[in-house]
């Protein structure tokens, strides 16, 4: 199974790039792939990667953001080992055909959906969660019968390194390929022709993807981000909703796509709910944060500096610390900032929250639709008419009540975007069928073959048709 091919790497030849593509093809031109016990084996064998090497993979995490080894384990190594126990558990059911009812005008007959794998598919992570956001892709993938070239983002430098050593240890080389490298290896990469591509990071980025994509007119999956928007309601629990937005903000120091980006508070409750805030920020991190186990870093001297700017005239109320050395910036809690400023302009991808206080809470709503479409959106409150209001009245990728984040922990929510947020969905079941063509199929008896479709035509025969159609 392990090979002797070796992981395209940053001081190699993007050349090298085209052959091993068109090797990967011919492997899946082989049928190997979509062979079931050969999929079953190379989940199981993914997921003995990571327990195996649990130790490699949380350092490089660690390296990269700052992670604990609790927070890694949780959010990228145990996060896809549950994937893989999904997967596994359902995919005699999932590669089985679909049986779909058949008309009278078509009996004798039967009709279902056939899964097919796509083909050579391209995965291309990103750096915030470089471990989670390359292989939950791969895990629907390879369930579904597909050959794969991983890409980890180049930035993650450490994680991608040890995916690029790892993966070609237990996962069959002529079917998946890790490449890494930066923009020269990602063009190169997206001047083949794949049957399917899956990317994960910034808008700018994935217009030059769905523009290469459409040269092949090979489909994609776009997961994006935005600026994800947070109502609290002065009708909420207090002392949790404040745990658990700290807890989903300040996670990977603000670097997650769905963490969220402000807060719409009515205006008499901006002083009791930024309290509330500190409070559980120095219960978790403790009053220094920089000193905290628990606490990441940002991942580089660039995002370091633009998150720093993005601070610059703004009313801090809490935090705004930081040191260049060590990339480190603390909770930072901002109230009424400018809405032409750059915090609230861009997605802040940080540790600064924004509190936007409105006068009515109805408000809030009016506020989130005249913007982008979120990826998440999150609304805390204990009056069910309101939340039954916000649920109809917004749009967003993926909606949490009551709590930060946790949908990603349910394998059975489909996770996507919508409109600037993203195109497609993933995880578990939608994962699979994202990486699968649902083929039609129907299949009917020679019996019983009544001439009504047949010339020559009249009127009786129309009416007859009328009838069954």
């Amino acid at each position: 199974m392990h090979s002797t091919v070796t992981p395209i790497s940053s001081d190699q030849s993007t050349l090298e790039i085209g052959p091993q593509v068109d090797n990967l093809r011919n492997a899946f031109c082989s049928g190997r792939t979509k062979n079931k016990t050969w999929r079953i084996q190379q989940l199981q064998q993914l997921k003995r990667m990571l327990i195996e090497q649990e130790g490699t993979l949380l350092a490089a995490l660690k390296s990269d953001l700052g992670k604990s080894d609790q927070e890694g384990w949780v959010s990228e190594v145990g996060f896809v080992i549950s994937d893989i126990n999904h997967t596994l558990k359902h995919l005699n059911k999932w590669v089985k055909p679909r049986k779909v009812p058949t008309p009278l005008v078509t009996q004798l007959g039967t009709s279902y959906q056939l899964p097919e794998p796509l083909g050579t598919t391209l995965i291309i992570g990103a750096w915030n969660y470089p471990l989670m956001l390359v292989l939950s892709p791969l895990v629907a993938a390879i369930a579904a019968g597909n050959c794969a070239v991983v890409k980890p983002s180049e930035l993650s430098e450490q994680t991608s390194t040890v995916l690029a050593e790892l993966i070609p240890q237990y996962l069959d080389n002529d079917c998946v390929l890790v490449v890494q490298g930066g923009v020269a290896e990602t063009t190169e990469l997206l001047k083949q022709k794949f049957d399917y591509i899956f990317y994960t990071g910034g808008a700018g980025v994935a217009k030059i993807v769905m523009h290469a994509a459409a040269e092949h007119l090979t489909p994609v999956t776009l997961e994006l981000g935005g600026k994800n928007p947070c109502i609290v309601d002065s009708n909420t629990n207090l002392d949790v909703s404040a745990s658990r937005i700290v807890w989903s903000k300040w996670m990977n120091a603000g670097q997650t796509c769905v963490c969220p980006d402000y807060v719409l508070v009515e205006k008499t409750f901006v002083d009791k709910f930024v309290t509330a805030l500190k409070e559980k920020i120095e219960l978790f991190y403790s009053k220094n944060p920089a000193n905290s186990d628990d606490y990441g870093h940002i991942v580089n001297s660039r995002h370091f500096e633009r998150l720093v700017e993005y601070l610059e005239g703004q009313h801090v109320a809490y935090g705004g610390d930081s040191n260049a050395a060590s990339q480190y910036i603390g909770p930072t809690v901002v109230v009424g900032p400018d809405e032409q400023s750059l915090i609230m302009q861009e997605e802040i991808f940080g540790p600064i929250l924004a509190i936007i206080p409105v006068d009515n809470i109805d408000d809030a709503i009016t506020f989130i639709n005249k913007r982008p479409k979120p990826l998440a959106l999150y609304v805390y409150t204990n009056d069910k008419g309101f939340e039954q209001k916000v649920l109809e009245q917004t749009s967003a990728g993926n909606v949490g009540v009551n709590d930060g984040m946790m949908f990603m922990a349910n394998s059975n929510l489909p996770f996507g975007g919508v409109g600037s947020s993203g195109i497609g969905q993933y995880h578990g079941k939608s994962g699979f069928d994202s990486f699968s063509h649902l083929k039609s199929v129907m299949k009917r008896s020679f019996l019983f073959d009544i001439p009504l479709r047949y010339p020559p035509f009249n009127r009786f025969k129309l009416n007859i048709l009328k009838k069954l159609l």
